[in-house]
Order: C-alpha cells, then sequence, then structure tokens
C-alpha cells in the first residue's frame, strides 16, 4: 500500500515525457486492454524487463461495478481489478510505475445503457456511481467520454454539449474524490469519433480553449490526456484507417501547450511504417485492447491443433478438449463481435453467421477474448493445458509469450526501453 500511494502521479509521468520528447528523448506510451489475467502477465513481465510504464485501460463493458453489471473480463469490478493487478505484479516481481485507468466511463457507455437508449439524467447518474467506485478502489486516471448519447442523429454529439457533460462530470469526480480525502487523479477528455468531434486542429483548439476556461472558472485541473484523431480505425482484426502524421503532429503540439499529452485510440493492428512514425508526431499514448485478445485467441486455437495432433501421434491418452468449437460458439453467441462489424453485416443472424464457416472464423478471431470468463471455455482451455503438459508442452507460457511478442512491436517502434528510468530522472 505504502508504494502505491507513493508512486508518481500519472500527470507529472506524463508531464515529463512531453519535456523529454521535445528533447528526442521521449516515448509513446501504450494503453493495454486488460482483456485476461494472462494479458495482464504479459504485461507486467515485458515492462519488468524493458522498464517503462504500463498503463492499463478498462471500458465499462470491461470492468464495473457489480451493482451496474460487472465486467466480462473475469467478472472483474473495480476492486477485484485493482487486487488482481497488484497480485500479477508481485508474482512478477514487477516494481516500476503502473497506471490503472478508466476507459471510456461516463453515461451509455455499457452496451446494455446505449441500447436500452436511456435518458440523460439516468445514464449520467449510472455512469458517476460507476466513477465513484473507480475512485474508492484507486484508480489513477478516468475518461470523461458523453459521446455515446444514443437519441444523437449521426452519432456525434455536439461540441458544446460534449464539453458542458465532461465538465459536469468532472466536477462530480473532483467533488467525491475530495469529499473522500484521496490523492488526485489524472482525467481524460475528448472522443476519437472519425465523422465528427475532434478530427481538425481548429475544432481541438476550439475545445481546448473552452474547456480551459470552464475548468478555471470551477478551480478543476487540466487533464492528463486529450484523445484526438490521428486516422487510425479498427475493423474486424485489421487497421482500416490511414495514419495521419500531419493532423497527428499538429494536435500533439496544440494539447503540449497546454501540458497535455495527445492520446490517440484505435491504435490496434497497425504495422511499423504506422507505428514508427508516433514518435517523431509526439503522440503521448496510444490505446490498444482487441489486439492483445485476439492474440491470445489465436494461441489458444495453434495449442488445439497441437493437442490434436499429438492425440493423433499417440501422445496424449485420453479424450482431447473442445476449445476451438467451444470458443466459436460462444463467441458467436456473445453478439459483441457487431461492434466491429461495417455495414449491414452488423445486423446479421446469429443463425446466419454459423452456417457461414468463413464469416464463423472471422468472428472467432475477433471476438474469441469476450468469452474467455465463459465456465465451458474456461473449462474446455484448462483441458487442453492439462493434456499438452502431460507432454510436456507448457501452453500457458506459451500463450503468455505469444501476447509479449505482440505487445513488444509496439515497444521497439515507441523507443519505450528505459523509459520509465528516463522519466524518474528528468528534472526541470
Amino acid at each position: 500500500m505504502t508504494k502505491l500511494m507513493t508512486k508518481m502521479p500519472i500527470k507529472t509521468m506524463v508531464h515529463n515525457l512531453i519535456k523529454l520528447s521535445k528533447k528526442g528523448q521521449g516515448a509513446t506510451l501504450i494503453g493495454i486492454g486488460p482483456m485476461s489475467s494472462r494479458v495482464l502477465k504479459a504485461s507486467f513481465e515485458l515492462a519488468r524487463d524493458k522498464d517503462f510504464p504500463l498503463l492499463f485501460i478498462a471500458s465499462r463493458n470491461q470492468v464495473d461495478a457489480d451493482e451496474l453489471g460487472g465486467g466480462y473480463v473475469n467478472g472483474w469490478n473495480q476492486r477485484t481489478f485493482i487486487k488482481a493487478i497488484r497480485d500479477i505484479a508481485e508474482k512478477t516481481n514487477f516494481d516500476g510505475l503502473y497506471y490503472v485507468c478508466r476507459d471510456h466511463g461516463g453515461p451509455w457507455q455499457r452496451d446494455k445503457e446505449r441500447n436500452d437508449h436511456l435518458p440523460e439524467k439516468e445514464a449520467m447518474e449510472l455512469g458517476e456511481k460507476s466513477y465513484l467506485e473507480d475512485i474508492k478502489a484507486g484508480f489513477d486516471l478516468l475518461m470523461l467520454d458523453p459521446t455515446k448519447d444514443p437519441f444523437v442523429i449521426g452519432k456525434v454529439i455536439p461540441l458544446d454539449r460534449a464539453l458542458q457533460l465532461t465538465v459536469d462530470l468532472y466536477q462530480y469526480c473532483e467533488d467525491k474524490r475530495k469529499e473522500l480525502r484521496l490523492p488526485p487523479v489524472g482525467y481524460e477528455v475528448g472522443t476519437e469519433e472519425t465523422n465528427g468531434g475532434l478530427t481538425t486542429p481548429e475544432t481541438y483548439v476550439e475545445f481546448l480553449d473552452e474547456l480551459e476556461n470552464e475548468l478555471k472558472k470551477r478551480h478543476l485541473p487540466l487533464p492528463t490526456f486529450m484523445v484526438g484523431q490521428t486516422g487510425t480505425l479498427t475493423r474486424y482484426t485489421e487497421q482500416v484507417g490511414k495514419f495521419d502524421f500531419k493532423n497527428a503532429h499538429s494536435l500533439a503540439q496544440l494539447a503540449n501547450k497546454y501540458d497535455i499529452g495527445l492520446k490517440e485510440h484505435n491504435g490496434d493492428y497497425m504495422n511499423d511504417f504506422q507505428l514508427l512514425q508516433h514518435i517523431p508526431a509526439q503522440i503521448a499514448a496510444t490505446n490498444v485492447a482487441p489486439q492483445f485478445g485476439t492474440e491470445e485467441t489465436r494461441a489458444y486455437l495453434i495449442l488445439a491443433d497441437v493437442e490434436k495432433e499429438l492425440k493423433k501421434q499417440g501422445v496424449i491418452q485420453g479424450p482431447v478438449s473442445n476449445t476451438k468449437a467451444v470458443l466459436q460458439e460462444h463467441a458467436i453467441d456473445c453478439q459483441r463481435w457487431r461492434k466491429w462489424m461495417e455495414g449491414d453485416q452488423r445486423n446479421i443472424s446469429v443463425e446466419a453467421v454459423k452456417s457461414d464457416p468463413e464469416l464463423s472464423a472471422k468472428i472467432l478471431d475477433n471476438a474469441g477474448h469476450y468469452t474467455f470468463n465463459d465456465a465451458e471455455v474456461k473449462k474446455e482451455i484448462n483441458k487442453m493445458l492439462a493434456n499438452l503438459s502431460c507432454a510436456h508442452i507448457d501452453g500457458d507460457r506459451f500463450v503468455v509469450d505469444r501476447i509479449k511478442r505482440s505487445i513488444n512491436q509496439f515497444v521497439e517502434a515507441y523507443n519505450l526501453t528505459g523509459v520509465t528510468s528516463r522519466i524518474k530522472n528528468y528534472q526541470d
């Protein structure tokens, strides 16, 4: 507990990173979606060995209060999520910096709230309840995102309304934090919408200026991160957007004038050409989530194929697991893949998906990670790992290392190796 209380605040960490970037010694941080315990383990092992800070970014669908529906990742609520993080940090002997972050907090951010078209007042109250649990549990960063209003035509909330709701959420969180006498937290604001919102330097600086004025009036702190659209867009398991260096660099410069870091969302599945441009663009951080869940799914499918082959060769004596079929069935049935589809495919029936082997395989690849906590899925995976262990294959180690390889692509391109030491040693 003492170590947690005395760690460098996230605002200070990002401030130092911005200053280092101006000297050519910076890095782009990576916000890692906590898709499973194995993703956490992979993250801590890699960050321990390469000396970089970790940001764990949990959406409300992934981690939330039990009374609000909990989360699909291990059934974690805010407190059990933080306990899991601390336990894994201890088991991996990690003694660096890590920060627990709320990704897309606020009204309508749970799928059910949006699908039920909750009125604004009710949605705001639920968002505030979630934030209160975040604050009590010890989250380091809260993203204030009121942009998922299901009543707005075109799904892009006007900037003036986004600003007002953001400031209202800001006030609520700061009031509760002070009431509970807890240390300062960081805040993240903005939207990554590609068809509106903060897509141009003009709208970005307008939002920043108005936000600064409103926060000063209420004696509220400036945010740590502000999201801006850099051209990234994720669909299925592909990066279908086009990274826009000029726009990204402009937004970063504008944010840095306020000592705020530019945060990029939808950073999954980028190639090295795109990733290497992030350092000169001075992007402070990138959020990546489904990519690591997909890597874990792919690792299980490889292990399932190995299990069947070893059974065929007589190495495994007992019955094999049904990992692939069960994973695929649960991935399709969960229907969380719809958010990653385009056009009419978002409305395709589950029956139609199951009758299309190619589409079923794509959805398994994309949505398998949503089902890791399902009892039947866990049962089959554990059976598979036990069979492979009898054949002297450490399946758990293979899965963790596969995830580490995926994370390491960002570490290398983003100049992350050694950045924790550089941040800690920085002096204004």
